[in-house]
């Protein structure tokens, strides 16, 4: 355990991201796992309209920091990709 007050604050902290990084990493997961369930299943519609939701959610990551554009930018672009092969 810490004995320096800044020390104990610091634990906390990386508590408090920890947490928080852990929830918008499964937010992703599953985001993705919806678009990519809809491709392997045929269902055009239903990967347009997930697609059109993970687009939104990976973007206000990025605006959050949890994201780089850059990597943000590789996954829409894959799953846009995977969505339109249905066509």
């Amino acid at each position: 355990m810490a004995n320096h007050k800044s020390a104990q604050k610091r634990i906390r902290q990386t508590a408090k991201r920890t947490e928080r990084n852990r929830f918008y990493r499964t937010r992703l997961k599953n985001i993705v796992k919806a678009v990519r369930t809809a491709v392997e299943a045929g269902d055009k519609e239903a990967a347009e309209k997930a697609f059109k939701v993970a687009n939104e959610k990976i973007h206000s990551f990025v605006s959050r920091g949890f994201l780089k554009k850059q990597t943000a930018a590789r996954k829409v672009s894959r799953l846009h990709k995977a969505v339109n092969s249905l066509s």
